[in-house]
């Protein structure tokens, strides 16, 4: 149940590799594609393929310095490109956080309505972070975070824990995970009930299928 970066309503990937890329090279014109693989996460090869991609489209030039060295520089092209990408994905950032902002607020009212007060959230990610900031303008509190491949003990001032049992008693859950959203429900209604698992609509997942009889445990 993983919650880390990602969003099923994005930048596509290759627009978001293609961005960091502009901007390192931007940032630093010595840069190695290796420095540039460990920034970006992904593979050295990857970075090869979409750095040869951009100097094949004009978007970045190469220059051979001492020492068998290459220095890469943004042509015009490349930074008219950088800058479109960058405003595509302000404009999603933006979007995406008042729609966030309003689905949480939701989610939580229908707790509210259910008398639900103690709820559990699946996922460290964004999204959990903008449903705390929510919790605090209603009666719900937010006692932790399941996230099985979470590297932290806390986020967003809350814990986070591998499994619901590790948690104290509560009465619902929200999910949150941008990642793997439609994994991470499907794994949590293995052990609660699917009608006490909220879904924020962005994410996208399908609640067929699944029952909802279980207690919880």
């Amino acid at each position: 149940m993983a919650g880390s970066k990602g969003q099923s309503e994005t930048l596509d990937n290759e627009s978001e590799i293609t961005l960091g890329l502009l901007n390192a090279v931007h940032d630093n014109s010595s840069i190695t594609q290796r420095s540039v693989a460990s920034d970006l996460g992904i593979a050295l090869g990857l970075t090869n393929a979409y750095l040869k991609r951009c100097i094949r489209k004009g978007f970045i030039k190469v220059q051979q310095i001492p020492s068998n060295r290459y220095a890469y520089y943004l042509t015009p092209q490349g930074f008219a490109e950088k800058t479109r990408l960058t405003a595509g994905y302000l404009a999603y950032s933006f979007t995406f956080f008042r729609r966030a902002r309003q689905q949480c607020t939701e989610s939580l009212d229908e707790c509210e309505r259910k008398g639900w007060h103690r709820i559990a959230l699946a996922g460290a990610s964004d999204l959990a972070e903008i449903t705390t900031l929510c919790a605090g303008e209603t009666s719900v509190q937010i006692i932790g975070i399941i996230d099985t491949g979470s590297n932290h003990s806390y986020f967003a001032g809350l814990p986070v824990v591998e499994n619901h049992q590790n948690l104290e008693q509560f009465d619902a859950i929200i999910l949150t995970n941008v990642s793997n959203p439609q994994d991470c429900f499907d794994h949590l209604t293995a052990v609660w009930p699917g009608d006490r698992i909220i879904t924020p609509k962005l994410l996208g997942v399908s609640e067929k299928n699944h029952v909802l009889s279980r207690e919880p445990s």
